[in-house]
This record gives C-alpha cells, sequence and structure tokens, in this order.
C-alpha cells in the first residue's frame, strides 16, 4: 500500500462504523434510503410530467404514492403503459427490491430478536415492593408458595427470580411445582447473581428483600459470599440498606460471611441448624412438625408486640394475659430477642414481646378475664434423672458429625452412637469432627445400609434412636431418597415381626418423597431444605424474626421440647391450656403447645401437633402425649 487514503475508503470506513452500530442504525440508514427513492421518484414524475398516454399529470403526492407502492411489491408496475413512466418505475421497483426488501428484512431480524431475547429473559423488570431471589435450587418452589401465601392479603406483590436456567425452563417448573400463586405475579429472569450488570435487570434497589440461595457446587458458602460482595458494592446500588437474607453451610465461613455482608444481611447457618432439628427430633419425635408449625405461613406465625399495660409486671405473669394468643419471649431494645427469660424479669416500656397469634391484628389481651386455672390437676413431682440413651445412625452425608456432636448436649452420661454407612473415611471424619463428646462413645461399622442382612444382624432392640440419613453427597435426590426409603421398609418390616419398639426419624431431601416414605410409618421425617426455605421466607419478610430463630436453635439457652403431659398434669381430666401454661410456669418454661399421640400419624392433623391452642377451651390428655415447651434442659 502506497499510504493514501482515498474519498472511496474513507466513505466505506464510514459505513462500516455506521452499520456495526447495530440493527437501530441499519433501520434508520435504510428507512432513509428507501424514502430517498420514493421521493426522488415522486419528484421526477411531478416536475417531467412523466405519465401514462391518456392520463392526467401527477402531482408529488400521487407520483410519491405510486411510487411507493411499486418498491412494496413489484408486481404493481405490470399494468403500467408509457417507457417513460415504465423506466422511472422500474428503477423505483428495483430500488424496493434492493433497499426496501433489505429494510422488511432488517426489521423481521430485529423483532426475531427481540423475542428471543425476551425469552432468554433479559429484560429490565420495572417492579417496586417486590422480593428478589437469586439462584436456583430445589428451595426455590417451597420459597415461592411461602411468600404467595404471605401476600394473600395484598393487592398487588410480584416475586422476581434470576437464575443460570433458560426463563422458559423456570417458569415451566415453577408452573408444575406451584399449583396455586394467586394474585402473586412470578417473574423469571436468566442471569448470573454474580454479575453486577446482570443484577441491574431485577432492580433491587426498588426491592423490599432479596433472598440469596446457596449455588450446587463444591464450595457453596464461598459463591454466596461474592454474590453479596457484587449487591452490597455495586456501583449503582441504592444509598438505604438492602434487606438480604443468605443462607451459610459451614460455620467457619459465618465471619467472613459478615464481614462481606455487614449490617445488610441476615444470615442463616443452615449445617448446624439441620444437625440440630435431627438430632433433637430423634429424641422426642415431632419436633420438625412443631418448627414448620411456627416458620410457615399457614396458620399461626410470630409476632412482635408493645402491650404498655403490661409494663412493670414480670414476664411469668404475661404467659396467661392472653386468651387466643402465646407470649414465647421478649425482645430487648437494643433488638436481642430472648426466648424464656426468667419469670421473675420485669416488662419495660421499650420492650416487645414475642407472640404466637394468627395474624398481627389479632393480638389481644385477655382484659381482665378470669383465667380459670385449675390446681387440682397440676403435678408437683416429675419423673426421675434421664438414662444413658443408644442411637443408631444408618447412612452418612456432611451432615452426621454435626448431628452426633449435637446428640451430646442433650443425651444422659455413658450414651453411644453406632454408625454404620457404605462410606469410606468415616471413622477419619468422626475423629476430625467429634474428638472431645463428653457424654457418649461413636462407634462405625462399614455395611450397606440397605442390606436387609445386614440391618437383621444388628441388636436393633438395644436401641432407643434410630437416624436414617441420606446418601446426599454421593448419590443424586431421587436416588438417596430411594435408598432411605428402602431402608425405612425394612426397618418397620423388622419391627412389626419382631414386636421391637423404637424411634426412627429419616432425613428426605425431596419433599415429595416425603408422602411415599409416609407407608413405612417412620416417626418423624425432616426434609431439611424445606425447613431451612421456611425460615428464610419469613426473615424475608420480617428480618429481627432472625434474632428469634438464632436464639431457638442455639444450643446456650432455652430451646423447643417435647415433653411428656404427665409431668406437668393429670392424664385423662379435662382442663384448660390455662392450667397447662401455669404447670409448665412453675418450671421456668413456657408452654406454646402440645401434641396427642392419637394423631400421630394423621397429616390432617398436622401429625398431632398442636400450636397457639385457645387457653379456655378444655382438652383430655392421654398417656404419651406431650407438652410443647421452650425450656433450658
Amino acid at each position: 500500500m502506497d499510504g493514501k487514503i482515498t474519498f472511496k475508503d474513507r466513505f466505506q470506513y464510514w459505513m462500516d462504523n455506521q452499520f456495526s452500530k447495530g440493527t437501530g442504525t441499519l433501520i434508520l440508514w435504510l428507512g432513509v434510503l428507501s424514502l430517498a427513492v420514493i421521493v426522488l421518484a415522486g419528484l421526477a414524475i411531478s416536475s417531467l410530467k412523466i405519465t401514462p398516454p391518456g392520463e392526467e399529470p401527477m402531482g408529488f403526492f400521487d407520483a410519491a404514492w405510486a411510487s411507493l407502492m411499486r418498491t412494496l411489491d413489484a408486481g404493481t408496475m405490470g399494468g403500467d403503459v408509457g417507457w417513460g413512466f415504465r423506466l422511472v418505475m422500474f428503477l423505483v421497483t428495483l430500488g424496493g427490491v434492493f433497499i426496501i426488501s433489505t429494510l422488511i428484512g432488517v426489521l423481521t431480524t430485529g423483532v426475531d430478536n427481540k423475542i428471543e431475547a425476551l425469552r432468554k429473559g433479559r429484560s429490565w423488570v420495572l417492579e417496586t415492593g417486590h422480593t428478589v431471589i437469586l439462584g436456583w435450587n430445589e428451595q426455590v418452589f417451597t420459597l415461592i408458595k411461602e411468600l404467595v401465601t404471605a401476600n394473600e392479603n395484598q393487592k398487588k406483590s410480584c416475586i422476581v427470580v434470576m437464575g443460570l436456567p433458560d426463563k422458559v425452563e423456570m417458569e415451566e417448573e415453577i408452573a408444575k411445582k406451584v399449583e396455586n400463586i394467586g394474585r402473586t405475579r412470578i417473574v423469571c429472569r436468566s442471569g448470573d447473581p454474580m454479575d453486577m450488570a446482570d443484577l441491574n435487570i431485577v432492580s433491587l434497589n426498588t426491592a423490599k428483600a432479596i433472598v440469596v440461595l446457596s449455588p450446587d457446587g463444591e464450595d457453596p458458602d464461598a459463591e454466596v459470599i461474592k454474590i453479596v460482595l457484587a449487591i452490597v458494592n455495586h456501583p449503582k446500588r441504592k444509598s438505604e440498606p438492602y434487606h438480604i437474607v443468605a443462607q451459610i453451610y459451614d460455620p467457619k465461613n459465618m465471619e467472613s460471611a459478615r464481614v462481606a455482608g455487614g449490617d445488610e444481611v441476615e444470615w442463616v447457618l443452615v449445617g448446624d441448624f439441620v444437625a440440630r432439628v435431627i438430632a433433637q427430633t430423634c429424641r422426642q419425635s415431632g419436633l420438625s412438625v412443631v418448627y414448620t408449625e411456627l416458620m410457615d405461613f399457614g396458620g399461626d406465625e410470630i409476632y412482635f408486640t408493645q402491650q404498655p399495660s403490661l409494663v412493670g409486671r414480670r414476664f411469668g405473669e404475661t404467659l396467661n394475659a392472653f386468651e387466643t394468643n402465646t407470649v414465647m419471649g421478649m425482645v430487648t431494645p437494643d433488638g436481642k430477642a430472648v426466648l424464656n427469660p426468667p419469670m421473675d424479669t420485669v416488662i419495660r416500656s421499650e420492650d416487645q414481646l414475642i407472640v404466637i397469634a394468627e395474624d398481627d391484628d389479632k393480638i389481644f389481651l385477655t382484659q381482665g378475664k378470669p383465667q380459670n386455672i385449675q390446681e387440682a390437676w397440676i403435678v408437683s413431682q416429675r419423673s426421675g434423672e434421664p438414662l444413658p440413651e443408644k442411637t443408631l445412625i444408618l447412612g452418612w452425608n456432611k451432615r452426621a458429625a454435626a448431628i452426633i456432636r449435637e446428640l451430646d448436649h442433650y443425651v444422659a452420661p455413658g450414651s453411644s452412637v453406632l454408625v454404620v454407612a457404605d462410606v469410606d473415611g468415616i471413622e477419619a471424619d468422626l475423629q476430625v469432627c467429634c474428638p472431645n463428646l463428653q457424654a457418649q462413645q461413636v462407634r462405625w461399622q462399614k455395611g450397606d445400609s440397605t442390606s436387609r442382612r445386614l440391618l437383621d444382624s444388628l441388636p436393633l432392640a438395644e436401641y432407643n434412636h434410630i437416624i436414617v440419613l441420606c446418601y446426599s453427597d454421593t448419590l443424586s435426590t431421587q436416588q438417596a431418597d430411594a435408598r432411605t426409603i428402602v431402608t425405612l421398609l425394612h426397618l418397620r418390616d423388622i419391627a412389626e415381626k419382631g414386636g421391637l419398639k423404637f424411634s426412627i426419624v429419616s432425613e428426605m431431601l425431596d419433599v415429595r418423597n416425603r408422602n411415599l416414605a409416609d407407608v413405612t410409618r417412620a416417626d418423624d421425617f425432616i426434609v431439611s431444605d424445606k425447613l431451612v426455605s421456611l425460615m428464610m421466607a419469613q426473615i424475608s419478610e420480617n428480618k429481627y424474626l432472625n434474632s428469634v430463630f438464632s436464639d431457638m436453635f442455639d444450643p446456650e439457652g432455652s430451646e423447643i421440647y417435647l415433653k411428656p403431659i404427665e409431668d406437668y398434669v393429670q392424664v385423662g381430666k379435662p382442663l384448660n391450656f390455662y392450667t397447662v401454661v401455669e404447670a409448665a410456669r412453675r418450671y421456668g418454661e413456657v408452654a406454646i403447645g402440645y401434641r396427642q399421640v392419637k394423631f400421630a400419624k394423621d397429616a390432617e392433623r398436622s401429625y398431632g401437633v398442636r400450636i397457639n391452642p385457645n387457653k379456655s377451651e378444655e382438652i383430655v390428655f392421654a398417656p404419651g402425649d406431650r407438652l410443647v415447651v421452650i425450656s433450658e434442659g
């Protein structure tokens, strides 16, 4: 090349730059060229008086209209006469073929691209006061169900879900697994929650809450922390704090998570929570149902209330101050929740009570109504000291070691645990994760927990509790649940044929398999992802509930227990719940409900669990019934 730049080179370079700007620029220039062809043809015909023989000369607008018709339809010029008129119309038609046809093609392609972009879910969400769910896994469906229930009393509500799958795929899955969304609109968008550009799509600045789900992978906590960092450090973020709810599996990552999110994130520690629920439920069947009743949006829920008329009274005096509400604890002015504080704690004007109620507008004091405590039915002496317990764990996953540690907090000294699983390296894991157990000894035996021969060889009659864990670390959800169900079927058959009595608690991954497993008649099932989703949904609606749940699942302080009703009141006697609450108060405990053993297999009656009963209604308890209390032990 000689280095000389010609006009042709400059023009071609200019055209290249214009057309590279995209569909909009192409449409603009093709439209200009098409208009130029039509205008020039109209001017030529009107000014040069070019008309078919025997016809009046055309004005500019008539000539331009005739030109436009021929550009859109080449067949229109078939009836033209007069060679001058034919020549002009031929040139116009050629312009239509090469320019306007290209314009139509570009428009068609642009519309197709726009439809494809909409199908992929890349358009901005123009919502206000919506809830954003970032991430995609099985928890999404429980979250949506709960948020839909929470929004039933609202005229307009919206849930925006953004995940890596295709938008249409997500919409189809939600439609299949969430049957009734009521008036709530579900909007799906495809995108990477760690990408700041993608976060713009879901309008975080106008959302009332943001829920971050753990992605599937080897290090989900790191992914969640990066998503939170992308949100709180977004260059276009709002100045006010966000309300973010996120989950962490490994307690070791909690400190870095708090640093990343600051005061804008309510963290849910999943691993310890699930392990504690399983450990407690194996010793007291029905506890998972209690947690579900407290954390879902169907029925009664947890609320905060200030009651000026109770200021100056002791906490124990507030327990029977409500007929249709149940007091659980109190919230101090610094926002700290304390369940079952000392009964002589004085209520101050700035304190709030934590109560269970049907709705926040249905919290009422009894206003001097007599409580009618039936002293004659209150038991003054409890049963003896707890005995050592033997627990059998069948199966293994990453939560197993935490379950053993949690059991150590509750069982009597001299207790023992046997782990039977078809997994290598368990002994090493136990030495690392459970080095300083105080109340129990742990043994490990390798074997296939679905094998009938192996199960028959175990001394099942010696065990108080059996925990069946799914192999979630090595198998898919459905495969793991299938092996769990097989093990449960064998255990139930062995129990029935041998006349054995032991408590069986199992972990399920898919909530749909929980119904299939009912045929095994296990004492309880823990659907871990569902419980976590329920908690996150509650916190997304009220961030201060995280303090309540943190205290509820903290091994230090008070927790929820199901204790023998015989330790509080006489069985077989008609009595009201005022009496039961008073009996629990005398032991420094808060009674929040009960479980009737005769309904333990009845799903329609919540497996016998009743939370927040009307205190005036009489009930007759039977041997084996349980009182649901908040207690230190």
